[in-house]
């Protein structure tokens, strides 16, 4: 439950979740941190692969030895993308397992998988299939390329989307190699999308009783955040390719050197401009006719950078940090990783989540990034152990508890649980 007693927004939906690695469970997080029961149906032999990518949750322990039933195993990666989920080890291979699948799916809303298109197909649990006897089903997929046109059935990974979508090409610094944005930005966005898609279907079916098929790939996530560079292109052909931390269009708007590192100036606009050049004590730069209009300083933003840097080397980040934030003229820092969780307003928004765990203490998650005021979501327990959910899952399923023992016996399903496995 969340802190004032609301399950959620999403507390009631059922969720069947056939996805690994990284676009899909991040898809099928954000649901869950919703208040959905999230269902992650893995194989029996090892589960996600991303329960052994990675470096390991608990520090010290053997990477070349995880037992995927076992939390001291599992990678950071997997604790942290799928937190609020329940685990049911299941073999699709086998025809029990399929009908095991359908049982499921019959009382789910929501089906959300990331296998290369055409997979789910052979398996006889396509979208045309479910869709037979759960008219009103959201089938979600996420694939490298999407599910049709001429690369549909090639493989895809985060740094091959990020090359195809363009990103890699305006990314880095000017007659540098090419550079990668420096998270999976691809599988992430990919995986926001497939949420916002899931979410709209499911309206949908709510008012209509219409079902349908939610459709994403790394390669649209990719070309979706080059709103720049592409409407730029329609507009005069030019190609783009990469600045550093300059803006496609404003200057200047990028990091620039102090004497102790580097800080990030907004001044794009013609207001923030004039209000920086008085801040910094530099008035005379607004009447000067190299940088009068942001087009001319777009122009020559080399040159000004330049020019700007000569004073902003006189003092210290932090001392700039102050006078302009004094001056009300919009500035940052460039945080690592760790300066990020220190800094007061990411604790003020619940950016980093604390949650005890009986058997593991404390657990430190990255928050909830969306707030709902009414229906807040929340971060309800850890990832699971592969199959620690297995009994209640099919007995919820309305699975006997004889089929389930006799689908235990022939390891079309596996149970497991927490503990120090082996």
């Amino acid at each position: 439950m969340t802190a004032n007693g609301n399950l959620g927004p999403l507390s009631g939906v059922i969720v069947v979740d056939l996805t690994q690695i990284l676009a899909g469970p991040v898809c099928t997080m954000l649901l869950a941190d919703m208040g959905a029961d999230v269902i992650k149906v893995e194989k029996p032999n090892g589960g996600d692969d991303n329960r052994r990518m990675g470096p390991p949750f608990i520090k010290g322990k053997d990477e070349g030895s995880r037992d995927p039933n076992s939390v001291n195993h599992w990678s950071a990666g997997f604790m942290a993308t799928n937190r609020n989920k329940r685990s049911l080890a299941l073999d699709l291979r086998d025809e029990r397992g399929k009908d095991v699948l359908r049982r499921l799916v019959a009382r789910a809303d929501i089906l959300v998988e990331n296998f290369r298109p055409g997979v789910m197909d052979r398996f006889g649990l396509g979208y045309m299939e479910l869709s037979k006897f759960k008219p009103e089903l959201v089938y979600c997929t996420i694939s490298g390329f999407g599910s049709t046109g001429p690369y549909a059935n090639r493989g895809g990974f985060d740094l091959v989307a990020q090359g195809m979508s363009g990103l890699m090409s305006i990314t880095g610094h000017p007659d540098r190699p090419p550079a990668k944005v420096g998270v999976p930005i691809t599988d992430i966005s990919a995986g926001l999308l497939a949420a916002n898609g899931v979410l709209c279907a499911y309206i949908h079916a709510q008012r209509t009783g219409q079902g349908q098929m939610v459709d994403t790939s790394l390669m649209e996530a990719g070309i979706s955040y080059t709103v720049w560079e592409s409407s730029g292109y329609f507009a005069d052909g030019n190609i783009p390719g990469p600045l550093g931390s300059a803006h496609r269009v404003s200057a200047p708007y990028q990091a620039l050197s102090t004497s102790d590192g580097y800080l990030n100036i907004g001044a794009a606009t013609q207001p923030t401009w004039e209000q920086f050049c008085r801040a910094i004590g530099q008035e005379a730069l607004i009447e000067d006719p190299r940088f009068k209009i942001p087009g001319d300083r777009k122009k020559r933003e080399v040159e000004l950078a330049a020019l700007l840097e000569e004073t902003l080397t006189q003092k210290t980040t932090a001392d700039w940090l102050e006078l302009l934030g004094n001056a009300g003229v919009v500035a940052g820092p460039i945080y690592t990783i760790e300066q990020v969780y220190q800094d007061p307003q990411t604790e003020a928004r619940n950016m980093r989540v604390e949650l005890e765990d009986p058997e593991l203490g404390t657990l430190h998650n990255i928050g909830i990034p969306v707030k709902l005021s009414a229906t807040p979501g929340s971060i309800r327990h850890r990832a699971p152990a592969l199959g620690e959910h297995t009994r209640e899952v099919l007995r919820e399923a309305g699975i006997s508890p004889e089929e389930i023992t006799g689908l235990l016996d022939a390891g079309v399903v596996k149970e497991g649980g927490t503990g120090s496995g082996s």
